[in-house]
């Protein structure tokens, strides 16, 4: 096959190493003790833990440039809050507490009203720092703001005063009464659901948070009705239940290390009593312990943000920090036992490390690019777990490598693992075991004897997979995989909801449940701001384009027909009643104080100097539902403003905008990050490992892994958001792992057919695949039983990345090498003629299996080249095992 040079960067690298392997085997008590005392003292950090949460939702999982962001500071600048509170004008969601009670049949009756009047009544004497709900409430006209409802629900009960839906006297009632049926008249026959608002002052937070977090915690505990269920939330209760989560994972922290350990021991355990590597399986976990500690103590030292995403890093870290042992151990294996551990370590550094750094500068650098998405959760999980990732790198060729070298020193002692005395060598008479009896290696090697199941990928896997029908059943798995990948793309949905940030079992998603479920008929009153200062409203031409902008606001089917708040319709029906002449400038804004005063829309119009700067219609929407409803409204309202209100610079505005922001930049920033992670990953693999066919490879890999975690994250009922951003950024550092070894490995074997070069690959590679694979999965997969949709959706996306990319390195791309895999030149063609002609003159012809034939079958699968590889040889084929 063609051959360039590939160690231009490798081969220094690799010296460096061999260096540094020397040198933590000389001084190994160092290199142990010193990350130790440094871990301790950086974890202080952890000090600040409370310090640095930053669980503001809004803040974490918007976009911090979102337009939504600058369309409410404009609101705030032109339209600040007026002392007459209106929760329709409000540039927030204002600060509430809010009930939801709920009825069987028909919540308009006796003894649903009597329980909500007591209901009422015990919110209304809620008392914090001697303030009641009358001192704290949102006024109007000098009285608190309540809904009307309870009012309503009297005179229909005792009056049969009927209640007209969605308007009753100028209130709307759309908010507050659900799950309505209603008589031809549009009177109200049955409702299901009621809802009261309890509105209170912006400018007392301290106390109204007090006076909230009590309202809370009275209806926990005494809001159990008879006739009716209650749900309840407030304007806390988002961020202080999100608080809460990382509670739920806290106990899990102690099974995944367990499961990791375990994982580990039993991967590394021998039954050679002096070859067992349990202690050092459980140093490589706590190495990667130490890790999280350092890092996290470090940033936290230095003031960055810690949102609750960051909890479930660990469990990755963990998995990572593993793999990472598992390579350094099976290096130093395939080293020579009666060496000088010096030597030893110096030969596993040069070969281990370099893998590892590869794989660490890929997982690092997709997590820092992660930091260019304008998601506070992401650039906060992506800084604090790539650095842990940097950490545990260093860790693992310091601290764990020095306790290798501490290891290999009482293995060239012939001691015992767990007792450290010394025990009977092994030989061919006396074989190991797990007492008394240990020391034994391949007398051919002098290295460490095979594992089993580097035997199994040798003998049999290998083969098999190579067969022509397991080929044809492999291709035709893919084109499932494939075909079901990108069916899911086209499922997929965006956006977080707001529900899934709080806990399962959390009193929020009660509320939530029921809102949507009683609630969703009417959505937002959506701000159309004019913002042109030069707009002339008293124009027929100018209000007449305004009109045909408004019809085509109130044509689409998210808009509710007849209820648009207008001032300036409001306005002409005015003038026209009084025969005023609002044509005319002069007049128009010397009648239009008046009106805002009599009919209450004085906050509709921001008057200065005599000149309008800006004035606010509300559009009204229905059947906002899902997240593609609210993703279609909010393009509606902005693509419908800016096209036809080119002449009027009109803007679209409502405080729930601020989430639905994430919907305009979550497809392109994923996107964003994806290919800009993949172009230095490919950049990494070409100064690393520069062959061609492994860099069309690991392209091939990322964008396949991509594709399928994608397609079936959405088959699993996972969203595209912030959430699942991570870990699709997560996927192109692992795709490189999985991808770019398997191939280099292919590329590099000195094999002279296609099915021995992947058959020779998976050998090396197939168990390190496992081990990582296992041991990641170990890491993460007891968030599956988290009560929280955060770290169950980190659970399921990882299962999907590693799955996926171990099938791909162990079954999709080997199979693929053997089709597209270039694999000789003239030097190599002319090998096997030579190989050819040698083996006719020594022994019965055999058929030269050409580039596309299979092994030849002569009790078992026969190598043509049957010598041993140089030194060299073997070092191309290991150097990169890592997935």
């Amino acid at each position: 096959m063609a051959k360039c040079n590939t160690n231009c960067v490798e081969k220094p690298l690799s010296n460096g190493f061999g260096k540094l392997g020397r040198i933590v085997s000389k001084y190994p008590w160092v290199f142990f003790i010193l990350p130790m005392i440094i871990s301790a003292g950086v974890g202080a950090g952890f000090y600040f833990l409370k310090d640095r949460e930053a669980n503001d939702i809004e803040e974490q999982f918007t976009p911090k440039n979102g337009p939504a962001k600058a369309e409410r500071a404009f609101i705030k600048e032109h339209f600040p809050q007026s002392e007459e509170f209106s929760s329709l004008r409000l540039d927030t969601e204002g600060t509430f507490a809010s009930v939801i009670a709920v009825h069987q049949t028909n919540i308009l009756n006796v003894d649903a009203f009597e329980e909500l009047v007591k209901l009422d009544h015990k919110v209304k004497q809620i008392r914090v720092n001697n303030l009641t709900f009358s001192d704290l409430c949102a006024k109007e006209n000098g009285t608190c703001v309540l809904n009307p409802i309870l009012d309503l629900m009297n005179a229909f009960i005792n009056e049969n005063t009927p209640i007209h839906f969605p308007w009753q006297s100028g209130e709307f009632l759309g908010t507050a009464i659900g799950g309505v049926s209603t008589y031809s008249n549009n009177t109200i026959q049955t409702a299901l659901a009621i809802r009261i608002f309890y509105y209170l002052k912006e400018d007392q937070k301290n106390e109204t948070d007090l006076w909230l977090k009590k309202f809370i915690q009275t209806l926990s505990t005494d809001a159990h009705l008879n006739t009716t269920t209650v749900s309840y939330f407030t304007s806390i209760s988002r961020a202080e239940e999100f608080e809460t989560n990382p509670q739920t994972v806290i106990p899990l922290f102690s099974i995944t290390y367990f499961l990791a350990i375990t994982v580990s021991i039993v991967s590394c355990m021998r039954l050679d009593c002096v070859r067992n590597k349990v202690w050092v399986a459980t140093f490589g976990v706590l190495s990667a312990g130490l890790a999280v500690l350092t890092s996290f103590g470090l940033l936290l030292f230095c003031g960055m943000p810690f949102v609750m995403t960051v909890a479930s890093s660990p469990f990755l870290i963990l998995g990572i920090g593993v793999d990472d042992m598992f390579i350094m151990i099976s290096h130093w294996q395939k080293t020579k036992v009666k060496d000088e551990v010096e030597d030893r370590m110096a030969e596993t550094y040069k070969e281990a490390a370099v893998s590892i750094t590869i794989t660490t500068l890929t997982n690092v650098l997709a997590f820092y690019i992660g930091l260019l998405t304008p998601f506070g959760s992401v650039q906060s999980f992506c800084m604090y777990t790539g650095t842990a990732i940097l950490f545990c790198y260093i860790y693992n060729i310091t601290f764990f490598g020095a306790f290798l070298a501490l290891n290999g020193r009482r293995e060239g002692s012939n001691r015992h693992w767990l007792t450290c005395r010394k025990v009977t060598p092994a030989d061919e008479h006396n074989k190991s075991n797990a007492c008394s009896v240990g020391g034994a290696y391949d007398p051919e090697t002098k290295a460490e004897e095979e594992m089993p199941i580097d035997i199994f990928f040798k003998k049999y896997y290998g083969p098999f997979l190579t067969k022509p029908w397991t080929k044809v059943f492999v291709i035709l798995l893919y084109s499932g995989y494939l075909a079901g990948s990108i069916y899911g793309c086209f499922q997929m949905q965006e956006g977080i909801d707001l529900k899934n940030l709080a806990p399962d079992d959390s009193y929020v998603a009660s509320y939530y449940d029921n809102e949507d479920r009683y609630f969703s008929e009417y959505g937002p009153f959506v701000m159309l701001v004019i913002k042109d200062e030069n707009f002339q409203y008293w124009e027929e031409s100018a209000r007449e384009n305004l009109n045909t902008c408004l019809n085509e606001f109130e044509s689409s089917n998210m808009v509710a027909k007849n209820m648009t708040v207008s001032w300036l319709r409001s306005y002409v029906s005015y003038g026209d009643g009084l025969g005023l002449n609002l044509t005319d400038g002069k007049g128009f804004m010397e009648n239009l104080p008046t009106f805002l005063l009599l009919s209450g829309l004085t906050q509709d119009v921001n008057i200065s100097n005599g000149k309008i700067l800006a004035s606010r219609i509300f559009i009204p929407t229905v059947n906002i539902i899902t997240a593609i409803d609210e993703k279609e409204m909010l393009n509606f309202f902005r693509d419908t403003s800016s096209t036809c209100g080119q002449n009027m610079n009109l803007m679209v505005y409502h405080p729930a905008f601020i989430f639905y922001d994430q919907y305009a930049v979550v497809v392109s920033n994923t996107i964003q990050n994806i290919v800009v992670a993949t172009l230095v990953m490919l950049l990494i693999s070409l100064l690393l490992i520069p062959h061609p066919v492994c860099s069309l490879w690991v392209t091939f890999a990322i964008a396949s892994v991509i594709v399928g975690v994608a397609g079936f994250m959405a088959l699993w009922d996972v969203n595209l958001d912030s959430i699942s951003m991570i870990n699709l950024i997560i996927c192109v550092g692992f795709s490189v792992d999985f991808s770019a070894h398997i191939s280099y490995a292919f590329v590099s074997s000195e094999e002279k057919t296609a099915n021995g070069k992947a058959i020779d690959a998976l050998y090396h590679l197939g168990y390190p695949i496992i081990q990582g694979a296992v041991s990641t999965i170990a890491g993460v997969v007891v968030l599956s039983a988290a009560k929280s949709y955060i770290f169950r959706t980190f659970f399921k996306i990882m299962l999907l990345v590693i799955s996926f990319g171990a099938l791909h390195g162990i079954m999709f791309i080997p199979i693929f090498l053997t089709f597209f895999g270039c694999i000789s030149d003239s030097s190599s063609a002319q090998d096997v003629k030579d190989q050819s002609s040698n083996e006719q003159h020594l022994r019965h012809p055999v058929q030269l299996p050409s580039v596309e034939s299979e092994w030849v079958e002569a009790d078992g699968p026969v190598r043509i080249d049957r010598g041993r590889r140089s030194k060299q040889n073997e070092h191309s084929d290991v150097q990169l095992s890592k997935f």
